[in-house]
């Protein structure tokens, strides 16, 4: 092959594989020994001291040291790139590794030289994956997650299931590695081991085994530094959980669980969502743990049914309330100012509003869309809430106090039945926004009053039978003694 069949393409993109210029492929190496000159994206990689000698070596180093970010610094070398094509030399553009493995730039220049008509080729490479795992003795497959650490380091959670291993690219400095520790911690315990690999596939290669709180004190870490994250345990990741529902409603699984209809269902998830709130009230981490653990399992059987109907999937389910969040958060993933919880508050029903507009919501009220089925101390506090929101409320306490004698008054001067429930429903709505206005829960203050009267009376109950008393035997006062000593048991 002559250096006129080498070049005829304007634009080549080379890969120069993961270190050492052993690594080079033998059409890469023809190509920059026919070349008389090559711009690399950094010069900042082992394999340019292998260069040919009559090779003139060029970078962008220049635009990381005068960018603000790796987007700009990314966007600065397609610009160049592309405009160095346009010579009658044209350009030959070397990345490090493979120019398609965890190189944004190439890419983005292909998708540019495509739409301008300029002739291209892509020299491939060795990436730094072949050696990466040479190093850690590890097949990848069936199921290693590639990851990009600086993306990383924006998220508050890691985005891949945590029990699958994962290596991750680009931890190039502690601050990348200081960073991506606290995403990671978010799922993983300080203590997981981890395996940190250093400039892989030269002689200086080094594996580290560390647990994970220590990585961003590595001596080692480098622009040719990975993070090898092993798997949690198995049964510790959403996806694993969807396949055992799966499973159980597949042929040859479990016979009731196959019977199941959301109808059927109804009545669990109901019983597990006051379950999960008992937890709650008792402020009992693992029974917390366990309940959460129960309403999770509704949530997803109902979602693999829907799915076996042909009606939605859990991808759906979870692209809806992901939208749903973002769009309602404009001050959180927009640009929007608000910094007061009631601004956040008007801001959400107006945005609410909008979305019942725009898709033609069958819900055209404020106050429509609230579950029939919530219990009607909580639905009294939502409607109140909502009604608030748009500036229907009292002007202080005061007006919600009078209110609630004004019931009272109404409540006692009525005498049939049909008009004393009605004002015993407005003297409680009237209670419900007293606990409003306290920024009080009245379903969970009623709870906790039931959970003590419960506590209190089965106290009368032990300590009668203790002194060979029935309960019924006994007169108010001594009733009303043992009452006051249950409360001062507590």
């Amino acid at each position: 092959m002559d250096k006129k069949q080498v070049l005829k393409e304007k634009l080549i993109i080379l890969g120069l594989g993961p270190g050492d210029a052993k690594f080079l492929t033998r059409e890469a190496w023809h190509v920059l020994s026919e070349a008389s000159e090559v711009h690399l994206r950094t010069q900042e990689h082992p394999t340019v001291v292998g260069f040919p000698s009559s090779l003139q070596v060029r970078s962008f180093d220049d635009l990381y040291e005068q960018a603000d970010s790796f987007t700009e610094v990314y966007e600065g070398i397609v610009k160049q790139v592309l405009a160095l094509s346009e010579r009658p030399e044209g350009v030959v553009y070397a990345v490090p590794g493979d120019p398609f493995i965890a190189e944004a730039t190439t890419p983005a220049i292909i998708q540019e030289a495509r739409k301008l008509g300029i002739p291209f080729r892509v020299v491939s490479g060795m990436s730094y994956l072949e050696p990466t795992f040479s190093a850690l003795g590890l097949d990848p497959l069936p199921s290693t997650v590639l990851l990009d650490a600086l993306e990383m380091t924006d998220q508050h959670h890691p985005n891949f299931p945590p029990d699958m291993p994962a290596l991750i690219a680009q931890v190039h400095s502690p601050w990348v590695a200081s960073h991506l520790k606290l995403t990671l911690f978010a799922v993983y315990p300080d203590q997981h081991p981890v395996r940190f690999i250093h400039r892989a596939g030269t002689d200086d290669e080094k594996v580290e085994n560390l647990s994970l709180y220590e990585i961003d004190h590595s001596p080692d870490i480098g622009l040719l530094s990975s993070l090898y994250v092993p798997p949690l345990a198995e049964r510790s990741s959403f996806e694993a959980f969807q396949e055992i529902i799966a499973r159980l409603r597949a042929p040859g699984g479990c016979p009731w669980d196959r019977e199941q209809d959301h109808q059927s269902l109804r009545p669990h998830l109901l019983e597990e969502t006051y379950e999960a709130l008992t937890a709650i009230d008792e402020d009992d981490p693992e029974a917390m743990k366990e309940e959460f653990g129960d309403l999770l399992l509704q949530i997803v059987l109902h979602a693999q049914i829907a799915s076996e109907y042909g009606e939605f999937g859990m991808s759906d389910v979870l692209h809806g309330v992901h939208t749903k969040i973002v769009n309602r958060h404009p001050h959180v993933f927009d640009n929007l100012d608000i910094d007061e919880t009631e601004e956040v508050l008007q801001n959400w029903e107006k945005l609410k509003a909008e979305e019942r507009h725009q898709y033609g919501s069958r819900k055209e009220g404020l106050l429509d869309g609230v579950a029939p089925a919530l219990p009607s101390l909580s639905k009294a506090q939502i409607f109140q809430k909502r009604a608030a929101r748009v500036g229907f409320d009292w002007p202080d306490l005061g007006g919600v106090l009078d209110k609630i004698s004004e019931e009272l008054a109404e409540l006692k001067q009525e005498k049939d039945p049909q008009s004393q429930q009605k004002e015993l429903g407005d003297l409680l709505f009237a209670v419900v926004n007293l606990s409003r206005w306290y920024d009080l829960d009245a379903e969970s203050a009623l709870r906790g009053a039931n959970q003590r009267f419960k506590r209190r009376f089965s106290f009368l109950e032990k300590t009668a039978r203790s002194r060979g008393q029935d309960l019924s035997d006994l007169s108010l006062k001594e009733l009303d003694e043992l009452w006051e000593e249950a409360k001062d048991q507590e």
